[in-house]
């Protein structure tokens, strides 16, 4: 290989590099009731307008049951509802932010998308002690960002889903899993 080969495979790789770094500070907002919420971009699939969901009997109240996207059966939870607000009559603001968790597919229903943002480390606080026991939502967020004269409420996606629900994801993998084999 010759040296001007080797110096572009290097500048693509560190282009790369570069790409995602720049991701790594990048957070899709979205409202929840009275607040702004963030996710890290990198755990963004995709956001997809409201859809049929099918309910899945004796679930949690959070858990809205399954959509099926391109072939795939995606569980969809109502952040709202996870979060122990009051619910929410959907409306053509409400979308799906279709995530991935652990390796899984899952739907997030919120009221609306606000923005994608930027958010440095050194403007991420952890969130406040006080008041925690009262707020549902507090344990699933991990940081508070400060974008110019707002704050987002940064979410550990993880956290929002806890092991009743991943086997939900998983039964639902499962059928993703089985449906491919068949094809």
């Amino acid at each position: 290989m010759d040296e001007m080969s080797e110096l572009k495979i290097q500048e693509e790789d560190e282009a790369i590099t570069n790409e995602n770094d720049g991701q790594k500070e990048k957070y899709m907002t979205f409202k929840s009731g009275n607040e702004y919420f963030g996710l890290k971009i990198q755990y963004l699939n995709e956001i997809i307008s409201f859809q049929t969901i099918t309910p899945i009997p004796e679930t949690e109240r959070y858990i809205k049951g399954l959509i099926n996207l391109r072939g795939k059966m995606i569980p969809v939870i109502d952040v709202r509802l996870r979060f122990n607000q009051e619910p929410f009559e959907y409306n053509d603001r409400t979308c799906i932010i279709v995530i991935n968790v652990k390796s899984m597919m899952v739907g997030l229903v919120v009221e609306k998308i606000a923005d994608v943002v930027e958010i440095k480390e050194q403007n991420i606080l952890p969130p406040p002690a006080v008041g925690r026991a009262g707020t549902a939502h507090h344990k699933y967020v991990y940081g508070i960002g400060k974008v110019g004269d707002s704050v987002k409420l940064l979410l550990d996606p993880e956290k929002l889903l806890n092991d009743q629900d991943l086997s939900a994801t998983d039964k639902a993998n499962e059928m993703n899993i089985d449906e491919e084999r068949e094809d």
